[in-house]
């Protein structure tokens, strides 16, 4: 038996006592009882060791206590599981390409089954020609798409994507995200490191994206240039 499972065993079995005192209780037997004659002193005996191995009244705490913790935690995972996932794109009528593209995978993005990569050549409100890499999971979390998805907005990159660079100011910027960690100096080029599996995202487009990634190109008439990185976690 392997010790994580015994451990986890042993937590278990303190949860289902409410105090320590009915843990020491269920160690007494009707023997005990009929000897000792007091259920104060049957527990002594227990707590002092002389029934085998007993937790002390602190251990028994600790041990409660983390018990109930991970119980908690494994109720909250499989709420958030059976949660519905509150979509932007859901009602929409979307012509365009790309946000038929967005809403395809806007529900794998927002519950971490899949983390896309955006890359946008297009012009900002200024008329500007910008380029950059989208974190779309991020961006999902940090704003409401429901404007980008209705039309009223444009989604283009800034300052606060993986990365940007505006052509006229010549003006570059990077940053690492939740999902991803820029890399620069790797021989093949600009790289993304996934910060879940480790994995790399190639967006060079003469070589391959990578292990559980993909690449979409796509045309579309809000964009001049679109490319969509897919990279799926999988889960053990």
């Amino acid at each position: 038996m392997e010790l994580s499972s015994a451990t986890a065993r042993f937590q278990d079995s303190t949860a289902q006592f409410k105090e320590y005192e009915d843990y020491l209780d269920s160690k007494v037997t009707t023997t005990d009882k009929y000897y000792l004659k007091s259920r104060e002193l049957a527990r002594k005996v227990v707590e002092h060791g002389h029934k085998g191995t007993v937790l002390s009244r602190e251990e028994f705490q600790e041990k409660k206590a983390a018990a109930l913790a991970a119980e908690a935690a494994k109720i909250n995972t499989l709420y958030n599981r059976s949660r519905p996932v509150t979509l932007a794109s859901a009602g929409k009528e979307l012509k365009d390409n790309f946000l038929k593209a967005l809403a395809e995978r806007e529900e794998a993005n927002r519950s971490g089954k899949m983390t896309s990569v955006i890359f946008i050549r297009n012009h900002n409100t200024l008329g500007q020609e910008v380029s950059g890499y989208i974190d779309y999971a991020h961006r999902l979390k940090t704003q409401d798409f429901e404007p980008y998805f209705s039309g009223k907005k444009r989604l283009v990159p800034g300052r606060s994507d993986l990365c940007f660079y505006n052509w006229k100011t010549q003006v570059s910027v990077s940053n690492s995200s939740p999902n991803f960690e820029a890399l620069y100096e790797d021989p093949n080029g600009l790289l993304f490191k996934n910060k879940r599996d480790k994995k790399i995202l190639n967006v060079d487009p003469s070589s391959g994206p990578g292990e559980d990634s993909s690449r979409t190109f796509l045309q579309s008439d809000l964009h001049g240039h679109v490319v969509i990185y897919d990279h799926n976690i999988r889960t053990v």
